[in-house]
Parts: structure tokens; sequence; C-alpha cells
């Protein structure tokens, strides 16, 4: 469990972080009418942050290699 942890941590707290952020900006932001495709749905609006969360803190993922040569 811990590699399972070091290996794919940030991506795991990308992923919390951009779903909470996603409905974050639901609940705050949002669109009323309902024509909007992602801010209209709570959980649309949470999948689609936790997507972008884990793509945007997966590009800071350090390789093994470099790290263990050091």
């Amino acid at each position: 469990m811990k590699q399972f942890i070091q290996q794919y941590g940030k991506i795991l707290l990308g992923v919390s972080l951009g779903a909470l952020g996603g409905f974050l900006y639901w609940r705050f932001v949002g669109c009323s009418s309902g024509s909007c495709p992602i801010t209209s749905s709570p959980y649309i609006s949470t999948i689609w942050g936790a997507l972008m969360g884990g793509i945007l803190f997966s590009s800071f993922k350090t390789d093994q290699k470099k790290q263990n040569q050091v």
C-alpha cells in the first residue's frame, strides 16, 4: 500500500482536489439555466474537475529511474 501511495499519491491528490474544485464551482458559480453542459450538473462538474485535476497533477510525476540514480 505504501508503494502505491508513493507511486500514485500526487495523481490521487490531484483527482481529489479537482473533484472538490469542480463541485465547489458548480455550487457557487454553476449554470442555473441548465444550458451549460458541464456546470449544470453537480455530477458532471465533479467528474470533470477530477479528470482535470488528475491530468494536471500527473504532469508533476517524477521518473523513478532518475530518482534512483541520484
